[in-house]
């Protein structure tokens, strides 16, 4: 070990962030070396447990020289301010998130052999790309390999170890203090005794340290493989799994020790390794002794890089490649349970509790829950279905009783839910499987010598053709399994059936269970409700609340759809009294895991929940665990709530406690807090009681009783009966006036409860339907509303990516903004505030304004309309006695004639109005800028033409906004040298190479969104910058839908699509499903145009930094932090409300962790969300941004007055509608923008000037420039806490972009040797062949060629066939991605991900290699979302592909012999012929082209989304020829022997196709068709009058 390298090393680490003596309070100098160790030893207490792990290791290291002993404590020192940096600001680190690649040999015979653990080794390697390292490029994320324990390879290393399988043996991470090793090691000595054990032989494990990275090595562990001795068998496996957790809880709070496995079956090495590190590190793994008949490796891409060894995987268990969306939920869920679980096998749970280790990764916990399942009795399968299920609705096909054991365990245990590939082991079993979703990809093959091979990628192992048996893919929600005892293969029905037949589950349920809906009561229950209007008014409704949230909701089944985005105050700057639920912000996935579409997907959607108490012993299979109500969804309406109060079967007890408070006690506050914890006595008295679910309830309210807000008490009580362990023994139910709209119910749902009443809004539709406002009658009105919070409640699921109710219940996945530390630890279970803010003074003070409001109302005044009494507050439009908006008359009308005259004093008066508002509306509005002593002149501060450059319009569609604004916005970015964004639907190619008034058309930003519409090469190749929109501000979660009336020629041609058909965005991206797809697209861009940057659009919300540091990480040039106050054409208005958080808090979240990470130097930040003025601008770059977007003010403008009518395309200024005669109103002129943008650069000048500083880069990040200006004394704003906000992290790491520092465009092996081979044709358009070898490290290969197409020839190509590539092997990623016309690319071998990709013109066939022994059609040979996005072209496969082929196709032909799930999902043209079998949700979504599917099983029509589409045979001749000539073109380029047997008997077999086709495509299809015939009439009748 090169100690004096490291040391060089880590001083050279450091000298980045060493400061000055006088930057650090001094330190009292120890009074010995002993000494020393002990007070580093606490470290712990007084820091962060991750800035320990970092810091201890870095000490200990110097520790052992003396003479470096002072030097180091100074560093350490330097550190630990440096590190500890992360406690003060929104930095945490409970916020990661990772992804990998995964692997897996297994010997199906259970032979054992080194080539085994070398071929392993091998797959880790070739998949070094789904990896990532740190700043310093050689630290990796983590990598690792689990093997069965090589028993002949310790016996040689002179370790006198019994038989295999009488002892135990793993590896342990230590501290490099040798005190402290000994310490751990007598613990781990003790544990082992009590429980028979012998700790026998403890080894240093050889390592190379001098491969790691910087960061690595600062953190490096000792490593020690302890040996234990003392029983056999199942027996020693069980006693190793509770002397590990004891020592666990022991050694919890020391710090620095980890056991990496401890078993007699598995070992695991693993560490802060990148894939081609692991090999080298561990010295152990390259002897040829060291054997093993499985093995299962993982690499890890961290969207951060703070060092971590021990979230390496694989784990115990388990490797797994995924998120889980759910996991605050699920590790809160199996906390509550452990005082329902008891096993024999393990007897007391008590002592190895937590069974969650606290502090690791969701896939730590994952593992820690199936391995305690495993342990606990139940086999490795058994335990993962009950984890991760597959949907087991009407539409999997799977058996009932199958389904009956499904259901009977999710009683048990809510879905850890999200998209995961998981591969696990024990041993003598190893399989894998896919989430229900199948949302991360895993290839297999099986060879004949009995070797199964698994993988994120195909390829990964070399194999020549004859020794391959079969090929497939891991499916979704199914498992594969190994016994290496029995060699035999078991696939997922033997599996699953087993598992069913076990246990009579199918008749447990239909004995015990009961279901809502069938129980019937006689009883009369009244919607309505007495004194209505001062209920209405002690909840807090106003008049929108009726008209404009629950009209349109009981008459349309649909939440309301608004416009333009949010401009007022968050609920903690608003003067009024607020509804907690107002304090609160949607959370939602982006890139590191997608959202689902909740309307197209819904097969794996479910909203069923059940109510009762989980019995005891969960674990033991009993009947009595099946006693529930089931409700098919969490929705009560007052009838089914009396139902559930009075049932009276054995085994059902229920209890209603009020949720009230003293109305006239002198301190409201105590008087809240003592209901409070009366509330949650009562509980957990009437749980100890037996009462399976308790009805929490404010019903009662009078002059003497306020409520206590709803989603307060029910989090108090579910965090209540947590803590008493007695949460799982009971469900709660909220029976509450305040809900009335989806937000409400979500929350509380998402803090506990199982099923909610909104009696009030009830009571609301009553009202209605009895004076005729509404046209319906009560239970029309009831069923409607309901729907709508259905709908709404699976969206607001979905933008998690969360499936089941079952998984969002409790998961709290919504961030507080405004609420303070202390009130929401201590109700709410959340540690920290962002911004600090109302405790429960001021939730109390806010109950009483409303309960005080109500009850002083004369009754006089009962008999009037609600919407004439209750307050109009303006929350959706502005009025002028309601909420403040920050656009409103006054500054809309500024803006305009500002920029109209051109007039710099008129812009002043408005950013007086803008930034001298009354009261508060952004965070902004609190800061104050320092001022310079003495200013800098202003002619020697940075210019305009510089300034401006750093101004963009944000991403407004073609299609949102008219071709007039759209335009208009290209000339003015244009003529200011900067950059407009064509948003997501695509530029009319004619723009790229127009100009008008000498000005180009052409957008230099172009957006790649879900949609990929207008997405083609061309699009691509004509931009500075490409935007990946991960997320939208104003609907972050969600995708979109532009009307089919919308679509006229013009948007259609740009779009690749047909006027009058709907366009569907999808909510994610098809090709980003994790940070590693990311990177991958990212990398296709940049070989597609190497010229254009490529950002990243993200939404703020809390954690987004550490999506950033992923996606700098990925390479991106560029992250935009989008704000929650962005405009936008149309969203649900809860979204616009209630999704995603200021742009403040993610902007500065975003810079403290990329300044922490090293990496924000290689980035620029961008960001946007209601700026509007120069003073905007210096706050933002303040925080850390360095580039401003403008949306809804440019749009402003040009003439927009904030109408909030986008949505319906009735816009009156002909801004934001494709209705042409309001297009002739647009009066908007780009000189208007141009003008605006020079007056910011003006004004923001001025601001540099007074603050002493020549250059905007001067003052980025310089949050210490922002004092906070006072707030009123006892104002809730006075409560904010600015600290974490404004928090800048120490050291000399780069506050800003730092040019020459950015990633460049990454590898580019095969693709750069063939774009020079392929470059003289692309230029004179000669006929070339080109053959090549390919492998699965070869990614986007055919991107750079294609890009140089489509530069020099545009959207033409070449003639067809002059560029012709045969590739032999397994192709990368990206295969062919962005092809153009007259590149041909056919590959004999096999494909992974994203072939095709964005297709858009050029041709690719793919076959198994000619000596292969398999059926071509009855095996997998290319990956999922295949053909994405694609605009034009051909795609053969002779084979059967993954999920989502030909998602968003809209152009291209493809032909294929079996497809998975979601297969022409949004297609809008092309067209797709399958020879084989489909997945489930076939055409989901599809509104434009043909499918034709051979339907031989005849069950087609149950596989098939049939909402958009409908079925037919071929009757035509036009479609029995088009279908013979595309199968006819398949065997051409291919070769199938699939195809050629369907041509030899073209009669028998035409007859079994199904031709799919949309209904709205075939209407306008009928309706040209029609138009045509009426043309030609005409025609004729103007001749004959000739």
């Amino acid at each position: 070990m090169q100690r004096q390298g490291k040391k060089v090393a880590f001083f050279e680490y450091n000298q980045g962030i060493e400061g000055n003596d006088e930057d650090f309070p001094p330190q009292p100098e120890p009074k010995s070396t002993a000494h020393r160790a002990r007070n580093y030893q606490k470290a712990p207490e007084r820091y962060s447990f991750a800035a320990y792990l970092i810091l201890k290791a870095a000490f200990i290291r110097f520790f052992e020289r003396k003479n470096v002993i002072l030097q180091a404590e100074k560093q350490l020192l330097l550190l630990m301010q440096y590190y500890n940096t992360t406690a003060a600001g929104l930095y945490d680190p409970a916020n990661e998130h990772d992804a990998c690649g995964v692997g897996m040999v297994v010997n199906v015979h259970g032979g054992k052999s080194h080539e085994l653990v070398d071929n392993a080794l091998r797959i880790l390697e070739n998949m070094k790309h789904r990896g990532a390292e740190g700043a310093d490029n050689k630290t990796g994320d983590g990598a690792g390999i689990m093997v069965q324990i090589p028993h002949e390879f310790i016996l040689l290393q002179g370790i006198p170890v019994p038989e295999k399988g009488r002892y135990g043996t793993g590896l342990i991470f230590l501290p490099k203090d040798e005190l402290r090793q000994s310490d751990f090691l007598k613990i781990l000595a003790e544990e082992a005794e009590r429980e028979g054990l012998t700790l026998m032989h403890v080894r240093e494990v050889p390592v190379h340290s001098d491969v790691l990275g910087i960061e690595a090595r600062a953190t490096e562990p000792a490593i020690r493989q302890v040996f234990l001795t003392g029983a056999d068998g199942d027996e020693l496996e069980r006693r190793l799994y509770i002397v590990r957790k004891k020592t666990e809880r022991r050694t919890q709070q020391q710090g620095g020790c980890y056991i990496v496995s401890l078993s007699s079956k598995t070992i695991i090495y693993k560490g802060m390794l990148s894939s081609m590190q692991v090999r080298t590190y561990f010295a152990d793994l390259a002897q040829p002794y060291f054997t093993s008949g499985l093995a299962v490796v993982h690499s890890r891409f961290s969207t951060n890089t703070f060092p971590t060894w021990s979230l390496a995987q694989p784990f115990r268990l388990l490797a797994h490649n995924g998120e889980i969306n759910t996991i605050r939920g699920n590790r809160g869920w199996m906390e509550a349970r452990e005082a329902v679980l008891s096993t024999p096998r393990l007897g007391d749970v008590k002592k190895i509790r937590p069974i969650l280790q606290p502090g690791m990764s969701d896939s730590a916990s994952l593992d820690n829950a199936l391995e305690f399942l495993v342990m606990s009795g139940l086999s490795l399968p058994h335990a993962m279905a009950m984890l991760v299920p597959e949907s087991f609705d009407d539409k999997n096909p799977i058996s009932e009783d199958l389904k009956a054991f499904y259901e009977y365990h999710s009683i048990l245990m809510e879905p850890w839910d999200g998209p995961a590939a998981l591969l696990f082991s024990d041993g003598r079993y190893a399989g894998g499987m896919l989430d229900r979703n199948g949302l991360r990809p895993a290839r297999y093959l099986i060879t004949e010598g009995g070797q199964l091979v698994v993988a994120s990628e195909a390829g990964v192992l070399p194999y020549e053709v004859s020794e391959i048996k079969e090929k497939g893919r891991l499916q979704p929600g199914k498992i594969l399994l190994v016994d290496t005892l029995e060699g035999k293969i078991l696939r997922d029905e033997e599996i699953k059936k087993s598992l069913a037949d076990a246990k009579p589950y199918r008749s447990w349920l239909s004995t015990n269970r009961i279901e809502l809906d069938a129980l019937k009561s006689g009883r009369k229950v009244e919607n309505a409700v007495s004194d209505l209007r001062l209920r209405l008014s002690a909840f807090g409704f106003t008049r929108e609340d009726v008209e404009r949230t629950l009209v349109p909701m009981c008459t349309g089944g649909a939440e309301p759809v608004a416009s333009m985005g949010n401009d007022t105050p968050p609920a903690v700057l608003s003067g009024e009294p607020q509804l907690l639920f107002n304090y609160f912000r949607q959370q939602f996935a982006q890139v590191t895991n997608p959202a689902i579409d909740p309307i197209r997907e819904e097969l794996v959607m479910s909203l069923t929940e059940y109510i009762g108490a989980v019995g005891m012993n969960i674990l033991l299979p009993n009947e009595a665990h099946c006693k529930m109500v089931r409700l098919p969804h969490p929705v009560l309406n007052n009838r089914q709530l009396d139902i559930l109060c009075n049932i009276r079967y054995k085994g059902f007890k229920t209890i209603k406690l009020p949720m009230l408070f003293d109305a006239h006690a002198d301190n409201p506050e105590e008087a809240m807090r003592l209901a409070l914890d009366d509330l949650c006595q009562k509980a957990a008295q009437s749980v100890q009681d037996g009462v399976n679910y308790i009805i929490l309830t404010d019903r009662g309210i009078d002059a003497s009783h306020a409520a206590i807000p709803s989603l307060l008490a029910v989090s108090a009580v579910h965090h209540h009966l947590i803590a008493v362990q007695k949460r799982v023994e009971t469900a709660l139910i909220v029976e509450s006036g305040e809900i009335r709209e989806v937000m409400h119910a979500a929350l509380l749902l998402g803090y506990g409860a199982s099923a909610i009443n909104p009696y009030m809004a009830f009571a609301v539709l009553d009202d209605l339907v009895r004076r005729g406002e509404v046209q319906m009658n009560y239970e029309t009105a009831e069923a409607n509303y309901i729907k709508a919070l259905r709908k709404g409640l699976y969206k607001i699921m979905s933008k998690m990516g969360i499936s089941t109710i079952r998984s969002y219940r409790g998961a709290k996945i919504f961030e507080a903004v405004g609420l303070g530390k202390d009130l929401l630890k201590t109700y709410f279970g959340t540690k920290q505030s962002s911004i600090g803010g109302i405790g429960l003074r001021e939730v109390a003070a806010d109950a009483l304004r409303f309960h005080r409001a109500a009850f002083s109302v004369q009754p006089s005044i009962e008999a009037a309309a609600l919407g004439e009494l209750l307050p109009h507050v303006g929350q959706f439009s502005y009025r002028k006695d309601g909420i403040a908006h920050a656009w409103n008359p006054e500054t809309i009308a500024a803006l305009q004639l500002a920029t109209r005259l051109g007039s710099y004093k008129k812009f002043k008066e408005f950013t007086r109005l803008a930034d001298e508002k009354p009261a508060p509306i952004f965070l902004r509005d609190f800061f104050e800028f320092r001022k310079a002593a003495v200013p800098v002149p202003i002619e020697e501060v940075e210019s305009e033409d510089e300034l401006v450059r750093r101004f963009v319009t944000g991403a407004m569609s073609f299609g949102a906004i008219s071709k007039e604004a759209h335009e208009a916005l290209a000339l003015a970015m244009n003529k200011l040298g900067t950059r407009s964004n064509t948003g997501e639907g695509g530029e009319d190619s004619d723009r790229f190479h127009e100009t008008f008034d000498g000005i180009s058309l052409c957008s230099k930003t172009k957006q790649i969104a879900s949609g990929r519409f207008g997405v083609t090469a061309e699009y691509l190749v004509n931009a500075e910058e490409i935007q990946i929109k991960v997320a939208q501000g104003a609907k972050p979660g969600e995708g979109g839908q532009l009307p089919g009336y919308k679509v006229n020629d013009i948007i259609a041609r740009t779009r690749h699509s047909i006027p009058g058909i709907s366009l569907i965005s999808p909510p994610p991206h098809h090709d980003i499903y994790s940070i590693e797809d990311l990177a991958q697209l990212i990398f296709d861009l940049k070989h597609l145009n190497p010229r254009a940057a490529v950002s990243v659009k993200l939404v703020a919300e809390s954690g987004v930094g550490t999506i950033a540091a992923g996606v700098a990480k990925a390479k991106a040039d560029l992250i935009v932090i989008s704000g929650a106050e962005g405009g936008t054409g149309a969203s649900p208005a809860s979204s616009m409300r209630y999704a995603g958080i200021p742009p403040e808090i993610g902007l500065a979240e975003t810079q403290q962790t990329l300044v922490l990470n090293g990496l924000r130097g290689k980035v620029r930040l961008q960001t946007d969300g209601q700026i509007k003025t120069g003073r905007d601008i210096v706050s933002m770059a303040l925080l850390g941004a360095e580039e401003f977007g403008f949306g809804t003010a440019v749009l402003i403008v040009l003439g927009c007055v904030m109408m909030r009518k986008c949505h319906a395309n009735t816009c009156p200024v002909g801004v934001a509608t494709q209705n042409p005669e309001l297009r002739e109103h647009f009066r908007g002129h780009y000189e208007y923008v141009v003008n605006y943008f020079r007056f910011l650069a003006r004004e923001v000048r001025e601001y540099l000037s007074e603050m002493g500083f020549r250059r905007l880069d001067d003052i980025i990040g310089r949050t210490d420039l922002v004092s906070i200006k006072p707030s009123a004394e006892g104002s809730k704003t006075a409560l904010l806490d600015f600290s974490r906000l404004l928090h800048r992290v120490g050291g000399n790491a780069p506050l800003h972009f730092m040019p020459g520092s950015t990633a460049g465009e990454g590898e580019t092996g095969m693709d750069a040797a063939l774009f020079e081979a392929a470059a003289p044709a692309v230029e004179t358009q000669r006929e070339i062949s080109l053959e090549y070898p390919i492998c699965n490290t070869d990614r986007a290969v055919g991107t750079r060629l294609a890009g140089a197409v489509a530069l020099r020839h545009g959207a033409d190509g070449l003639p067809d066939g002059t560029v012709t590539v045969n590739f032999k092997g397994a192709a990368g990623q990206s295969f062919g991605a962005f092809l153009t016309k007259g590149l041909y690319f056919r590959l004999e071998g096999e494909a992974n991900d994203y072939l095709g990709k964005g297709l858009s013109g050029g041709r690719i066939a793919v076959m198994p290699p000619k000596r292969a022994r398999y059926a071509a059609s009855d095996n997998t040979i290319a990956g999922n979302t295949l053909l994405y996005g694609a605009t034009e072209g051909e795609v053969y496969i002779n084979g059967r592909v993954g999920e989502r082929f030909a998602v968003r196709n809209s152009g291209a032909v493809a032909v294929v012999e079996g497809v998975g799930d979601h297969c022409c999902e949004y297609m809008t043209g092309g067209r797709v012929v399958v020879l084989g079998p489909t997945g489930r949700n076939f055409a989901a979504g599809m509104s434009g082209g043909v499918a034709y599917v051979l339907d031989r099983d005849r069950n087609f029509d149950y596989f098939c989304n049939m909402e958009m589409v409908e079925l037919s045979l071929l009757e035509d001749s036009a479609s029995r020829k088009e279908l013979h000539e595309l199968i006819r073109q398949h065997y051409l380029y291919t070769g199938s022997q699939l195809a050629r047997t369907i041509l030899d008997d073209w009669n028998r077999y035409v007859d079994d196709f199904i031709c799919v086709m949309p209904i709205e495509y075939k209407r306008v299809l009928a309706e040209e068709q029609m138009r045509k015939l009426q043309q030609k009439i005409a025609e004729v009748q103007i001749d004959y009058q000739e």
